[in-house]
């Protein structure tokens, strides 16, 4: 999480949750793990994200990403996913354009399927949610998925996120088409939630 002087900014809402999810700066010793999960060109997760740009692409794209993070220092924007010491998985955010206009696109990933279906990232994207508007001037969250990644949308709306566009058949995988779905969650809605 980002360093903060406690005198003027109240503490993060949430910093770990009850299934022992909590979010943290990425470690040097937490770069192996990354590394198998992201290159590996036959992991699980990449049935779910976005599987429908080509494998080479996909291999080359994680392929920079894990010398990127090799290269430089952790980013307060992405964290690790850590599970009672383990990591799991990763957050990250961006703010789009133009800066300081309140919107930011929020996207999680937990690599390790054995932690799929239990709560992790539903407790990781609350943690997420909470952790962004502590944080930044966010006024609107947005998530970005297709339609066959039904798990997704399911844990964006358990959270409070709305659908608010959908190109139809905008993706083609396996010969088939799906829509990409974006969701979205105001201020004003999280801080009236049950959260």
């Amino acid at each position: 999480m980002r360093p903060v002087d406690a005198s003027s900014t109240p503490p993060p809402r949430h910093t770990r949750s009850a299934l022992g999810v909590v979010l943290r700066d990425r470690r040097p010793d937490d770069l192996p793990l990354l590394a198998h999960w992201l290159t590996d060109a036959g992991a699980e997760w990449r049935r779910w994200d976005a599987p429908y740009f080509p494998a080479p692409v996909t291999n080359r794209t994680m392929e920079t990403y894990v010398a990127h993070m090799a290269a430089h220092p952790p980013d307060a924007d992405e964290q690790v996913i850590d599970v009672d010491g383990v990591c799991v998985g990763m957050v990250n955010r961006s703010q789009e354009e133009p800066e300081g206009g309140g919107w930011w696109d929020l996207g999680i990933l937990i690599l390790d399927p054995a932690y799929w279906g239990g709560g992790v990232g539903t407790q990781a994207l609350a943690l997420w949610v909470a952790d962004t508007f502590d944080w930044t001037d966010a006024h609107v969250l947005t998530v970005t998925t297709w339609s066959g990644n039904e798990r997704m949308i399911r844990l964006a709306r358990r959270l409070g996120f709305r659908e608010c566009g959908r190109v139809r058949e905008a993706r083609v995988l396996g010969g088939r088409r799906f829509d990409q779905v974006r969701l979205d969650l105001l201020r004003a809605e999280w801080e009236a939630g049950p959260w």
